[in-house]
This record gives structure tokens, C-alpha cells and sequence, in this order.
């Protein structure tokens, strides 16, 4: 069942197996899916929103018991992850495994450096840091959910730790999981000949075990990982996106109008799948990052100027100065704030990693491990920085402010932006470009993520049929609904809740992913050395 275009690149270091791409898959409908990946995986999150819909208090209940057991009996595992993780990225950069090339020895890179770094600023930019931007460093500030460290909100500590504490939540950390999802995935695909799919990276420590009931069960932990991490990032969007409509126009957008939105903007991604005009998302994509760059130097430009320019390298100090304070969970008398945010962002990330993960691994072949992993994690992190500090520092500002939008605190925090942009010039220009934004990362949010969840489910195929990524649209734009449904009035902790339960298993995958990925790398230097004593010897 595999079609030409589907065969697997081969190198010298290809694992000698004679599973091809599609292998395991059942045509019928009209459908090419992995048996038995689609069907379980499909059940369990549609099984989800049957028992949502028709018992939401029950499954509201229960998903908080989940939750709330994991933050008791887990935080620990959640906060010890993402520092093993970014440890093993900066020990690969610097060692002698550093070297070693995506796809071989002699791969060339399919794009230039400038248009790679490009992609990969494009994935650092989204719906997050539209809805966090403004709203975060003043929410640590403003005590409005706990200030990190329990710091004296209002004060200059506070101020300096909100900063702190945010790109400790938006930079290294998140970018050396996907960094690690996105190597393993690129590695035993490019180098290695395997199906671009979670359970190739584990051929190492399983062999052809991966192609059995373990394979399928990493392979349906990862689609479930992924689906409600994009899930609560469209419900974090459509909530964002539907108040800036009802600050704009005047009238209070409540449950009704996000779902609506939410449906509105899976439908065009629908539509758009269906027909087939990839292209025009991509180039609303590359539009997007247009307008976010703008809105970023409008932001800078009529704001704090002085203080967001000189903030930029005062917060890179505080980050890492405050790096250690803010990983450890022992003896921690901020445990709220630190459940509330900082294990709730690690799950986040994690459930978003085989997202980004395989966006980064299909356009990265041909670049050194050492290369792919500085860059990685340095340029969307201090893009992270740059963003987060000029929104943050303008939301400050106008909060310390009299008789501003924001002097009376954060009522919605979905609202910081607009109320931001409302005390600068040209406000139905640019919350106008910040609701272009948010819908079109809608829409591009459940087009790829239907892409890579269809991959999965695929068995690792990229040209299924469009039926396919269509019911995927269909079911990211519906759970993203229940999960709003479900939450009622608290519908950001609902949605956190739903990450954080969901999380977990994809979390173990992901520190085994580590040791699979050392030991594959160490089994290409070895025969690499072996080559190279042969050839010598011979010579």
C-alpha cells in the first residue's frame, strides 16, 4: 500500500528492516488509515466529547480529579522534565555527536540557512503569544493568579520576576522539547529510513517491535497528546478572538459566540483541505508573520520605548539569574502560582512537541545535530524574548497608569491585549490586524495540526486522502468546543485541565525518546569509525 512518492529516503545508516511507509494501512470509504492507530485513537477522543456532551458536570469532575492528582503526586516529574531535556540538547550541541548530519554525511539542506531560520520563526509565533503577550508578565505583576516566588506585587522585584518567570515559561524550555521531538523524528527518518511517525524513534530500544502493539500504543499517545494540545490552543484563540470582537463592537461575547467561532474558523481550515489550496494557507501564514512583526514594532514604537529596548537584555539576565528559583518544586511557598502556570505551560509544551516536533524535522534535513539544536532553541527563544518584553512592558506601563484600561487590573485576561492597543494610537487598525491574527492562526492551527495528526494516523503517509485530514479538522474544531462547553465560566481552567490530564503518558515518551535518540546517535558514530578504520586499513 505504498505509493511511490511514499517510499522512505534511504541512507548508509538506514535500519535494515523491510517495513515501508503505509504497511499496516486498511483502505475503505474512501480512507487510507493505519490499522489499528485511526480507529482507537479516533474512538477515544470522539468517545471524549459523546460522554461530554451528554455528562458534562461528571467529565468536568473528573478531568480536575486528574488533574489536580497529577499536580499532588507529579509536579515533580513535570518540573524535572523540561531541565533533563534542555541538559541533554545543550550536551549533544557541544559534543562530538554535534556533528553528525540529518540524512547522512553527504545530505544537503533542502532550504537555505536564512529560509530555514525563517520557518523556524514562524513556529515560534502563535496564538500563545497573542493571548499571553500583554497578559502575562502583567498577571505576575499585578498578582492576578499569584506573582511568581510570592513576590510583593507592584514592586520593582515584582516587575523584574514577572519578566523572569515569562521567558522562563516561552524560551529555552519549551523549544528544547520540541527541539528533541524534532530530532528524533528527523533523525531515524532522514538518517535512519523509518516512517516519520513518534514510534520510529523508539527502533533503538524496541527493533522491529515498533511495527507491534507497543508501536501503535506510542503512536496513539502521541495523537492523543497532540489533539487536545491543539484543541486548548484553538480554545485559548477563539476565546481571545470572540471578547476582542465584543470590546470592539460593544457587546458581551459569551460561550455561544466563541463556539461559533471556533466552528466558523475549523470550517474555512475544512474547506480549504478539502479543495486543496495548501498554498493559500501557507501564504496567509507568511502574511501573518508580516502583521505580527508590525504589530510587535507598533508596540515598541508607541510605547515604553526606552524601557522595552533596554528591558530586552536586563530580562535575558533575570531569566537566568531566576532559572534555577523558578525549576526546583521543593520547598516552594508558591505552589499555586507554580501549579496554576509553570507545570501547567511544561504540559502544554509537551502535548504541543510532535506538533511543532514534525514541522521542524520535515523541513531540517541536511543540517548537523549541533547546528539544528543551537539554532532551535536560540531564535525562537529571543524572539520570545523580544515579544514578550515589549508587550509586557507596555501592559505595565498603562496599568501603572491613571484612569487607563488596564489601572483597574486584569478583569478577562483574554481582553489585556485589546485594552493594551486601546490606549494607543490607531486602535481599529491594529486590534482590526490582532483579530486578523488570531483567526488566521485558527485556521492555519487546525490545518497543520490535522496534517500531522493524519500522518500519525496514517502510518507516517503525507498523501492520504483529503477525507482524512478533513475529519481531523472536523474533530480539533468540535473538542475545542466541548472543552469551552465543559468549562462554563472557568473555561481557561478547563482547558488546563484538560492539558494537564492528557499530558502525562506523552511526558515518559518523551525522556525515553532522549535515550533512544543517544543511542542511535552513538550507534552512527561507532560505524561511521569503524567505516573509517576500514577504509584506512585497506588504503
Amino acid at each position: 500500500m505504498t505509493d511511490e512518492n511514499e517510499q522512505i529516503e534511504e541512507s548508509e545508516y538506514s535500519y535494515d528492516t523491510d517495513h515501508t511507509v503505509g504497511d499496516d494501512n486498511v483502505n475503505f470509504a474512501g480512507l487510507d488509515v493505519h490499522n489499528p492507530v485511526f480507529f482507537i485513537s479516533a474512538a477515544i477522543v470522539l468517545g471524549f466529547v459523546a460522554l461530554s456532551l451528554a455528562m458534562p458536570n461528571e467529565v468536568r469532575a473528573g478531568v480536575t480529579a486528574m488533574k489536580d492528582a497529577t499536580l499532588v503526586n507529579l509536579d515533580w516529574f513535570f518540573a524535572l522534565i523540561p531541565t533533563v531535556v534542555a541538559l541533554f540538547c545543550a550536551g549533544l550541541a557541544i559534543s562530538s555527536l554535534g556533528s553528525i548530519r540529518l540524512g547522512g554525511p553527504d545530505a544537503e539542506p533542502e532550504f537555505g540557512f536564512f529560509s530555514w531560520i525563517a520557518m523556524l520563526f514562524a513556529a515560534g509565533i502563535g496564538i500563545g503569544f497573542m493571548f499571553y503577550g500583554a497578559a502575562e508578565p502583567l498577571a505576575f505583576y499585578s498578582d492576578w493568579g499569584g506573582t511568581p516566588l510570592n513576590a510583593a506585587a507592584g514592586t520593582e522585584e515584582a516587575k523584574r520576576l514577572a519578566f523572569g518567570a515569562t521567558l522562563f515559561h516561552w524560551c529555552l524550555t519549551p523549544w528544547s522539547i520540541y527541539a528533541v521531538v524534532g530530532l528524533s523524528l528527523g533523525y531515524f527518518a532522514h538518517s535512519r529510513g523509518l516512517p516519520m511517525t513518534i514510534r520510529s524513534v523508539f527502533y533503538p530500544l524496541i527493533g522491529d517491535r515498533i511495527w507491534g502493539w507497543p508501536g501503535h500504543i506510542i503512536d496513539i499517545l502521541a495523537v492523543i497528546s497532540t489533539i487536545f494540545g491543539l484543541a486548548t490552543t484553538i480554545g485559548i484563540g477563539a476565546t481571545q478572538a470572540a471578547t476582542g470582537v465584543g470590546f470592539l463592537v460593544g457587546f458581551d461575547a459569551g460561550l455561544g459566540a466563541q463556539v461559533v467561532l471556533i466552528l466558523v474558523m475549523t470550517g474555512i481550515a475544512g474547506i480549504s483541505v478539502w479543495r486543496g489550496v495548501d498554498g493559500g494557507v501557507k501564504l496567509l501564514s507568511n502574511i501573518n508573520m508580516i502583521i505580527a512583526g508590525l504589530l510587535l514594532l507598533f508596540v515598541i514604537f508607541f510605547g515604553p520605548t526606552v524601557s522595552i529596548l533596554t528591558g530586552i537584555f536586563e530580562n535575558i539576565g533575570t531569566y537566568f539569574v531566576e532559572a534555577p528559583s523558578l525549576m526546583t518544586w521543593v520547598g516552594r511557598e508558591d505552589t499555586e502560582w507554580f501549579h496554576a502556570w509553570t507545570i501547567f505551560y511544561w504540559a502544554w509544551w509537551i502535548s504541543w512537541s510532535p506538533f511543532v516536533g514534525m514541522f521542524i524535522a520535515r523541513i531540517s534535513r541536511g543540517r548537523s545535530v549541533r547546528t539544528y539544536v543551537i539554532s532551535v532553541l536560540l531564535v525562537p527563544s529571543f524572539i520570545s524574548v523580544v515579544w514578550f518584553t515589549g508587550f509586557g512592558s507596555a501592559a505595565i506601563d498603562v496599568y501603572n497608569g491613571e484612569n487607563t484600561a488596564l489601572s483597574g487590573g486584569i478583569g478577562e485576561v483574554s481582553l489585556v491585549l485589546f485594552q493594551l492597543l486601546s490606549e494607543m494610537p490607531f486602535f481599529a487598525v491594529t486590534a482590526s490586524a490582532s483579530l486578523i491574527l488570531l483567526l488566521v492562526f485558527i485556521v492555519t492551527s487546525a490545518d497543520s495540526g490535522a496534517l500531522v495528526v493524519d500522518s500519525i494516523t496514517a502510518g507516517g503517509k503525507t498523501t492520504s486522502p483529503a477525507l482524512q485530514r478533513l475529519f481531523w479538522v472536523f474533530v480539533l474544531g468540535v473538542l475545542a468546543s466541548v472543552l469551552l462547553y465543559g468549562g462554563g465560566k472557568s473555561t481557561l481552567k478547563s482547558l488546563q485541565s484538560g492539558i494537564i490530564a492528557t499530558a502525562t503518558p506523552f511526558a515518559i515518551i518523551l525522556l525515553l525518546a532522549c535515550v533512544s535518540l543517544l543511542v542511535g546517535l552513538l550507534d552512527e558514530k561507532r560505524q561511521a569509525k569503524k567505516a573509517a578504520e576500514l577504509a584506512a586499513e585497506e588504503g
